[in-house]
């Protein structure tokens, strides 16, 4: 008998058939295992135990507590989530190359630290707050002037789930508590943005790790120009329409911003943060002579045009002034905003589902998942996590 025939012939569809009732009488719980192994290789990017598996089948399982949230904590538990997925989903923001081939550092374990005790993420750019490892788990302390400690958690492999505490960053740093501004003052965060330049870098790094968003996308010219320093020419090349339709477009928002960082610089010989409380640093003064009657920088003020315009979609909190002093005033302006809170959930989605989404249920449950997250869920990174990989487990 040819082989096609057998498909056709009486017996063949009787197996056919029989193999198909089989399927269908297969007990449902085989689909909430398959469900569940999805949920943790997500979270923690390694197989669950048999022991793990079977927890979070039982969860998800609707004759059992039914709740697969429940399933994507228990995944959560994995050490690896700490320790491989929440490095790699945080080490791209304290570079300029976003590489996520960094050494552990400061930056990176605040965020494992504050994702793993459920601090409020909206404090993210403006707590004393630095995660370290437990006392005498490796020899170096934390210090100021190098990365020797976080070197050495993560080349001893310590367990980042159960070894890391929380500190101040004022007592590691050495600067007052009203100078911290969360990450973007620790130590890995200054060295990368703070260094040489004219602290430009640490607005616009910040601004597009944690608002998903890049000077290119803020360009308006429509604001004063009355802020913009006197290093940026009116004319350059000669020709004031380069200004006028360019320059401007980024400086008369990002100027006035970066003015909170005036007391900030990274000191590459000693490999310290500087503070000078109430003293300019002089590379705000830098190429001055390019245009003498612009903007010169006398203290730390910064204000925000951005409420203002094209660029008020990013939702700031009409409960904060929209101004002040300093870089820690200016990471609450910052963290309290609708666009903090959308690009935490949207870059939370990238690392689980391992795309961007793609269609009108994605965005649904990202928009949804944002209103939450700033809402009921009290900025809980961990929530955002578990809601996103049962969206996505069965892709």
């Amino acid at each position: 008998m040819k082989r096609d025939q057998g498909w056709t012939s009486p017996i063949g569809r009787i197996v056919i058939v029989a193999l198909v009732t089989l399927g269908m009488m297969a007990p449902a719980h085989a689909g909430y295992r398959e469900q569940a192994k999805r949920i943790h290789d997500r979270l923690a990017g390694v197989p669950p135990t048999d022991a793990v598996l079977q927890q979070m089948e039982d969860a998800i399982d609707p004759a059992q507590p039914g709740d697969a949230v429940t399933a994507a904590f228990i995944a959560m538990d994995n050490v690896n989530f700490y320790n491989v997925t929440l490095k790699n989903f945080a080490s791209p923001w304290t570079n300029r190359d976003q590489s996520v081939f960094v050494p552990l550092n400061d930056y990176v374990t605040t965020v494992i630290g504050m994702i793993r005790d459920d601090v409020p993420f909206n404090t993210l750019l403006s707590a004393d707050l630095t995660y370290v490892g437990s006392n005498g788990v490796v020899p170096a302390a934390p210090s100021a002037a190098n990365n020797d400690h976080f070197a050495q958690l993560e080349r001893s492999n310590i367990n980042l789930r159960d070894d890391l505490v929380a500190t101040t960053q004022s007592s590691i740093l050495g600067i007052p508590s009203t100078a911290t501004a969360g990450v973007m003052t620790s130590r890995a965060a200054s060295e990368a943005f703070f260094v040489a330049g004219t602290n430009r870098a640490m607005f616009r790094f910040t601004l597009l790790n944690h608002m998903c968003n890049d000077m290119e996308q803020m360009h308006d010219t429509k604001l004063a120009p009355d802020w913009i320093r006197q290093d940026v020419s009116r004319s350059p090349g000669g020709d004031s329409r380069l200004f006028l339709n360019n320059c401007i477009g980024c400086h008369n928002g990002m100027d006035p911003l970066a003015g909170a960082f005036a007391y900030y610089n990274y000191n590459e010989t000693t490999g310290r943060l500087e503070y000078t409380q109430g003293a300019v640093q002089s590379k705000y003064f830098n190429n001055d002579l390019n245009f003498p009657q612009g903007f010169r920088t006398t203290d730390d003020s910064w204000e925000n045009r951005w409420r203002e315009g094209q660029n008020a979609y990013l939702g700031f909190d009409a409960a904060l002034p929209g101004s002040g002093n300093g870089a820690k005033s200016l990471g609450q302006e910052l963290g309290n905003s609708e666009a903090f809170a959308a690009c935490q959930v949207r870059k939370v989605f990238r690392a689980v589902c391992m795309r961007d989404p793609e269609d009108a249920t994605d965005r649904g449950m990202v928009d949804q998942l944002t209103t939450d997250f700033m809402t009921s869920l009290g900025y809980r990174m961990k929530d955002v996590f578990a809601q996103t990989a049962v969206h996505c487990m069965g892709q």
